[in-house]
């Protein structure tokens, strides 16, 4: 008799906490879809909404259904795109086969992706402090340097006009740079539909 409750005591003990991790998960996956989804609404409003969701949706368990968090997760995307653009860069410039018009062109705009992160750096960093009666001055500021960090991207790519440059460089940092300029923009359309919301 006694082993028999055992038997059954162990038995629905042993459902119970299967249908516990049952429960459990089929939450997870829906908070994962929930998330993706999210990412995926969300990018609607961007120039580039397949990049937007590339780019994005392996963060969607940290975005979850902020659109602040979106906004910042775009930011640092594009830091991280930027920053190895302009590493590999600072390398191609040094390569003897450039000519010293494709050096330069490639300084200049090692030089505009400098200042492209720095603007980035600054609005991830005010991204932070979007509270209270100073919110409105902060993502003004916001706005300001993520436009202008695309505007630096385009000068950038500016510098390899013309048919004197070498085609494979200028078709290669000039696709490096767009998907930078792209991310920027996607960024920026984020951060407005979050200004817009919040407003």
């Amino acid at each position: 008799m006694a082993e028999s409750f055992r038997a059954t005591h162990h038995f629905l003990t042993s459902l119970l906490i299967s249908a516990a991790i049952t429960i459990t998960t089929l939450k997870s996956v829906h908070t994962t879809a929930t998330n993706t989804e999210f990412v995926k609404s969300s990018c609607t409003v961007t120039t580039y909404p397949r990049l937007c969701v590339a780019s994005l949706s392996t963060h969607a368990s940290l975005i979850q259904t902020s659109p602040k968090l979106m906004a910042h997760a775009a930011l640092n995307i594009t830091l991280a795109s930027a920053k190895a653009t302009s590493v590999m860069m600072v390398r191609l410039s040094s390569s003897s086969q450039l000519k010293p018009r494709e050096v330069s062109a490639m300084r200049d705009c090692v030089e505009e992706l400098g200042d492209t992160l720095d603007e980035l750096r600054k609005s991830i960093g005010e991204m932070g402090q979007l509270i209270g009666s100073s919110y409105e001055v902060y993502m003004s500021d916001i706005q300001t340097w993520v436009s202008a960090a695309l505007t630096d991207e385009n000068t950038c790519t500016d510098g390899f006009e013309g048919d004197d440059m070498n085609g494979k460089v200028k078709v290669f940092v000039r696709e490096r740079i767009l998907v930078i300029a792209h991310l920027t923009s996607n960024a920026l359309a984020l951060i407005n539909h979050f200004a817009s919301i919040h407003g």
